[in-house]
């Protein structure tokens, strides 16, 4: 019913629902008393009735290990054979520097009338030649110390337009609440002016190449952004390569076919020469694999559009699917909203057979050589052979038999029934008009940076690029995304990246006001807080109402994106971070003089979170799960995990709990039953998503620490009491038994990748195996739960303080992000709001019951 618009279908819905009830009823009293009967004439019947289904029950209870776990549950440790095998190795030394006059800037609306939306005034970067706005400052990279850039540039250029008063270096706080306002007075220094915190979200490596091969198709690079740019790009790929001439998923990724071919391809873009020596190494590694033959279907789709490989040499990504009834058990409609819209522009251009001219340029004509092993004859290959062929590295999630049969019989269609035309004409329709409400709804963002690469290259495409590409880049479409392109590009000492998002805004500055609030700081710093309240306010989502059903779009009005309200895609744990934080200011002095949020938004926030409940009791990420499990047999991608379906998660769940509770307490009788059900089923969930040792396994940071750290608050939240809560003391044991010698958490990426956790002796810009990230999030979690081993939480409380530099500051550690289980992430902000957090949390409310 939520689906329709019309109130006479509505209507007929009703009717043809009530309809089926009444025979479903019928029909279940027939059933009922012919059992009877039957089971009256033969009590054996009866009886064997009952030890088959005993049977049944207990056989599956033995498959599911005994325990009955929800289907988002991500599953135990990885088997051996299929955990890394190696980690990521730099050559030592430091590496390439960016040019002087690069800053940081907002950014400004395009030319009148190309968006539909005016833009939020995101920081972007633009290069001075005469290098006046950076004044010279540049900074040495070395990726075999740290491979995860430590943001510097930015942080300089916020720093230097600071104009108020910055901590004093010279005096070292010898008190943690102390040790908090001197970071948080270093931390408004790099505020944006809006009041939002940017920073460097960085970190995948199949993102750039994305950008990369799209504008070099449609505008030979320099019509989408100046040569200063892709000067800059360069320097991220050289610097980022590693001693085997590979490159990684992503910065700390030991070296994949994946992405060594990605970057491969963009550095011969961006104009270094096939003898260049990072081409040469790089060759190697990629020819020693057996060639692209044995890349991953992403890349090979990169390189059909490219022109470098053959379409009849990837799995088939057809169109026509989307011209299944909605009903219909496997529709891509159904499919995780991340994972849908990167295959809906992948299946315009599959379905078009489209690719870029590669036989008359010479770098293309080139790579169709360089890419394969040696004597491999381009025109000879037989490449529906190749379909599924994966270097092993890359085969992270195999793909599943039942997914290479429907593969095959797409195949067989495409190329040998060939495309109906009654289906392939209406369906590459849909997905262009799909394409252009996604354009419409997020200004032309996208939901992520590899669809929007693919709306670039698709923009063009479908305003006539291959018949007359001048006039298809003066398209409105496709200048409204070129303008658009700058919003995902980051840059810092590594190079200019681009970032896995338009940025982490909405959630990096809700953790700043929480921690501020919790630590009773916004006295000391009423206009940081004022001003990120005010920022958070303003970007919560009022478009969207009722959703978009005609383009798979549920209601979103009362959230927050991870962004930006304009990119228009909110996410639940995002949603309940920044309500958290609202609420958390919305009464308070230092929000007086600031517009008032109204209840009418506090209450669509409410309907927001609780709409997107899933039926297992938890939260998934950015619509209610459409589909099954079992989907994930279906997961074309092979490289990532768990990508079909929105999963619920343990993160995502224990932030909608705790804002729920939160808007309960100023709103008592708002919605009351509806919340207390909510959360209730909420801890359900969380306490069966408990591993075998007391953990959570975190799905969205690295890794185990941050899992628990939701867990604990998420219990605690629902009613769970710390002293007689089993799951709580269970996790906080599990906690204690990881901390280091130096007081300290640490673990490292193969925690997310492994589904074990993973201590290192020295970890990524550390000297030992602890970083400030995974030990803020431990000490969050064990102070939440009244951990009574006092001088365990001391101790990491002073690795807090011994590791605040005399700034204020903190070292960009290793990395502290991931998704799909397999690819890391930056988060820059983490190094600075989960420290404070845990240090104000201790100096105001730990310490007075346990710490003394």
């Amino acid at each position: 019913w939520r689906h329709s618009r019309a109130s006479g279908l509505i209507a007929r819905r009703r009717a043809a629902v009530a309809r089926l009830w009444r025979h479903c009823v019928r029909d279940v009293e027939r059933g009922g008393v012919m059992a009877a009967e039957s089971f009256a004439e033969s009590p054996y019947l009866l009886l064997g009735t009952l030890v088959v289904g005993a049977l049944g029950c207990l056989v599956l209870r033995l498959a599911l290990g005994g325990k009955r776990r929800p289907y988002s549950y991500p599953g135990d440790a990885v088997p051996i054979e299929k955990r890394l095998k190696s980690d990521a190795h730099f050559s030592p030394g430091s590496k390439l520097r960016v040019d002087v006059g690069w800053y940081p800037h907002v950014e400004t609306q395009p030319m009148e009338d190309l968006l539909p939306h005016k833009v939020s005034g995101q920081q972007v970067w633009s290069f001075d030649v005469v290098g006046s706005k950076q004044k010279g400052e540049v900074f040495d990279f070395d990726p075999s110390v740290n491979p995860n850039a430590g943001d510097r540039i930015f942080r300089a250029a916020r720093t230097r337009a600071w104009q108020g008063p910055v901590p004093d270096e010279a005096e070292k706080p010898s008190d943690p609440l102390e040790a908090a306002k001197k970071g948080f007075a270093f931390y408004q220094t790099i505020q944006c002016d809006d009041g939002q915190w940017a920073g460097d979200y960085g970190g995948p490596h199949f993102l750039l190449p994305g950008f990369v091969i799209a504008a070099y198709i449609t505008a030979g690079l320099t019509q989408v952004l100046p040569m200063a740019y892709w000067r800059a790009a360069e320097v991220y790929v050289r610097n980022h390569q590693q001693a085997d001439g590979g490159w990684g998923t992503h910065i700390e990724s030991p070296s994949t076919m994946f992405c060594s071919v990605l970057n491969y391809v963009a550095l011969r873009l961006l104009g270094a020469p096939a003898a260049d020596p990072a081409c040469i190494k790089g060759r190697e590694f990629i020819r020693k694999q057996g060639g692209v033959l044995y890349t991953a279907p992403w890349t090979k789709f990169w390189l059909c559009a490219l022109g470098v490989y053959d379409f009849r040499g990837m799995a088939p990504v057809p169109p026509d699917m989307w011209m299944l009834p909605q009903w219909f058990p496997v529709h891509p409609g159904r499919f995780w909203c991340h994972c849908r819209m990167v295959y809906l522009p992948m299946c315009y251009i599959y379905g078009l057979k489209w690719s870029y001219d590669a036989a008359v340029d010479p770098i293309t004509s080139a790579l169709r050589e360089e890419l394969y092993a040696e004597g491999t004859e381009y025109d000879k290959i037989d490449w529906s052979k190749h379909m599924f062929s994966i270097a092993e590295i890359d085969n992270y999630s195999p793909m599943h038999w039942a997914m290479k049969l429907l593969m095959r019989f797409f195949a067989f269609y495409e190329w040998t029934l060939g495309p109906l035309s009654f289906l392939r004409g209406p369906s590459l329709r849909y997905v262009a008009a799909y394409m252009k409400a996604e354009d419409n709804e997020t200004n032309y963002l996208t939901i992520g940076p590899v669809s929007k690469a693919l709306h670039l290259l698709t923009a063009w495409v479908a305003a006539g690029g291959k018949e007359d590409p001048v006039h298809a880049r003066e398209s409105k479409e496709f200048k409204a995304h070129v303008a658009r392109v700058p919003s995902y590009l980051w840059l810092a000492e590594d190079g200019l990246k681009a970032q896995g998002y338009n940025g982490s805004m909405a959630w990096d500055t809700s953790f700043a006001v929480q921690a501020a609030a919790e630590a009773g700081l916004q006295k000391d710093f009423p206009d940081m807080c004022s001003k990120a309240w005010a920022w958070l306010a303003r970007e919560q989502v009022r478009a969207l109402p009722n959703g978009d059903w005609e383009f798979w779009r549920q209601p979103i009005r009362g959230g927050w994106g991870f962004s930006t309200a304009e990119q228009a895609w909110p996410v639940s744990d995002t949603t309940a971070e920044a309500f958290s934080a609202v609420l958390a200011l919305r009464q308070d002095e230092c929000t007086a003089s600031m517009p008032k949020f109204p209840d009418e938004h506090c209450f669509d926030s409410v309907q927001f979170l609780l709409s997107y409940q899933n039926a297992d009791g938890g939260w998934a990420t950015y619509e209610n799960c459409r589909g099954w499990s079992w989907y994930e047999l279906l997961n074309p991608a092979i490289v990532f995990g768990d990508i079909m379906i929105d999963y619920s998660y343990v993160e995502c769940t224990s932030s909608s709990m705790q804002a729920l509770q939160s808007f309960r307490k100023q709103f008592p009788d708002h919605r009351a039953k509806e919340i207390k059900v909510a959360v209730e089923r909420g801890a359900r969930f969380i306490e069966a998503m408990q591993r075998d040792d007391g953990s959570w396994y975190g799905c969205w940071g690295n890794c185990f620490t941050y899992g628990c750290w939701f867990g604990i608050d998420g219990l605690l939240c629902a009613g769970r009491q710390p002293s007689s809560c089993k799951p709580i003391r269970r996790c906080a044991s599990f906690l204690l038994s990881k901390q280091n010698a130096d007081g300290g958490w640490g673990e490292d990426f193969a925690s997310c990748f492994n589904r074990e956790y993973a201590q290192r002796d020295k970890l990524y810009g550390c000297d030992s195996g602890s970083t400030v990230v995974c030990t803020a999030w431990a000490l969050l979690a064990l102070m939440a739960a009244e951990c009574e081993d006092s001088a365990a939480v001391r101790k990491g409380i002073g690795f807090l303080m011994r590791r605040q530099l005399p700034s204020g500051d903190w070292a960009q550690e290793n990395i502290a992000g991931v998704f799909n289980r397999s690819v890391g992430i930056t988060y820059t902000a983490f190094r600075n709001v989960f420290p404070l957090w845990a240090l104000g949390r201790y100096a105001t409310s730990y310490r007075e019951r346990f710490g003394k």
